[in-house]
């Protein structure tokens, strides 16, 4: 496997669902003999479902291929159940494929849960010696890292203290300082950092960053914060019913995960009901159009979105102003604005246009949250109408083949500044 660090060829992994056996040999042949005859099994638990096949056969992962160069570091998205952990089970041998073969080139630390690989009445420094031991390290190997390990996961104070007693943010800094430092090739990491704080979390991205780049370690990291994702991986694979339904760019990947390409619409038809408790609807926002596109919402840098909002007002209303929030697919907000002067809302269809430029905005795919509210004299505000997550559109990348520039929203963001301006001298 030249310059490969995992290759997996045709895996697969079936579960059965539901209780296999019922633990002694006659109640097997009992609950046998009750499906056999047609009558009802002596050995079911209370309340279970009869519709249920004892035995029945599910794919948690189905004819996987995949192949992770040496120094690469790789996401795994997809929605709960799509086979993510399942995968990463299977890579760091906590089971095996039931079709297909994995080849792994190197050394696996893994933490698919908090706790993963500690034992409870041992303290954290003995801990420490166990994982390296389990990794095939040495006593020697680990006495050079173990400063580093325990400096690493802020729990110095309670290093001898049994692991029992700790929190689960405790347990998951220790348990990722260990996995982060101790000699091996290959980091797995299962959406492990929820648990610590915001600042250990940056702290651990740049560790994993740091062992991909600069010690050519390779990562593996699953997540459902797709902002980690962005920041450690160029490459994110996503995965769906235990298919791999997409392998390449990760901002890409991030755009199928959110399953939004079906949602670029012309228009809106927004009367739903809102699972909001502060709106009084006074004014419900009804339909919301793009004015000036008649394909699809796609927008070069010097266009300016064009929305027709229709709304219906119970009564006549004043003082009602109308507030934009841009936010990207994965729910980052960017920026907001609001409508100068207020607007004024007769009884019944109202039709309103507004214009939004996004000459600021940087490359990509985003959606709009509108807010109809007023504020009154005493400086209360009261929301009239909310809808979230709508107008979905691209801001299109052609313009920057002219500057021969590429941009990458981990590194720059989404916004973008006006062009730096080169004064003459005088």
């Amino acid at each position: 496997m030249e310059e490969l660090a995992i290759k997996i060829e045709h895996v697969s992994k079936q579960y059965r669902l539901g209780a296999i056996g019922g633990g002694t040999l006659q109640a097997d042949l009992q609950s046998w003999w009750a499906r056999k005859t047609g009558k009802e099994d002596p050995n079911s638990k209370i309340g279970a479902r009869t519709d249920v096949k004892i035995g029945e056969r599910f794919l948690a992962l189905d004819d996987i291929n995949l192949e992770v160069r040496k120094g690469e570091a790789v996401g795994i998205i997809g929605h709960n159940g799509a086979g993510k952990s399942t995968l990463l089970k299977l890579l760091s041998r906590v089971t095996a494929p039931t079709t297909g073969k994995i080849s792994i080139d190197g050394r696996i630390a893994s933490m698919l849960e908090v706790g993963t690989g500690f034992h409870p009445e041992l303290t954290g420094r003995e801990n420490i010696y166990m994982n390296g031991a389990i990794l095939g390290m040495t006593r020697a190997e680990i006495d050079r890292k173990i400063d580093q390990i325990i400096e690493f996961s802020e729990v110095e104070q309670f290093i001898d203290t049994p692991v029992k007693r700790y929190s689960s943010g405790m347990y998951v800094k220790l348990a990722f300082s260990v996995a982060a430092h101790l000699d091996s090739e290959i980091m797995i990491m299962d959406e492990v950092l929820a648990v610590g704080d915001m600042k250990f979390q940056q702290k651990c991205l740049g560790r994993m960053g740091d062992a991909a780049e600069g010690e050519g370690r390779t990562v593996l990291y699953v997540s459902h914060n797709m902002n980690t994702i962005r920041q450690l991986c160029k490459r994110c694979i996503v995965l769906d019913h235990g298919r791999i339904i997409f392998d390449g760019d990760t901002e890409q990947a991030i755009a199928l995960y959110m399953e939004t390409n079906d949602k670029m619409n012309i228009s809106y038809d927004c009367m739903q009901e809102r699972p909001f408790n502060d709106i009084d609807n006074r004014v419900h926002i009804d339909r919301v159009s793009f004015l000036n596109k008649h394909d699809q919402p796609i927008f070069d840098q010097k266009e300016k979105i064009k929305l027709g909002i229709e709304c219906t007002a119970q009564n006549p209303v004043e003082n009602v102003s109308l507030r934009i929030i841009l936010q990207t697919l994965d729910k980052i907000r960017i920026g907001m604005t609001t409508t100068t002067p207020c607007l004024k809302f007769t009884k019944g269809k109202n039709v309103l246009s507004v214009e939004m430029p996004i000459d600021w905005l940087a490359p990509g795919k985003y959606n709009c949250n509108f807010v109809l509210y007023s504020v009154n004299q005493f400086g209360t505000t009261q929301i009239h109408d909310r809808i979230m997550e709508i107008c979905v559109f691209e801001k299109n990348q052609n313009f920057l083949q002219t500057n021969q520039m590429s941009w990458g929203h981990s590194v720059w963001g989404y916004m973008m500044m006006p062009e730096l301006k080169v004064l003459k001298p005088d």
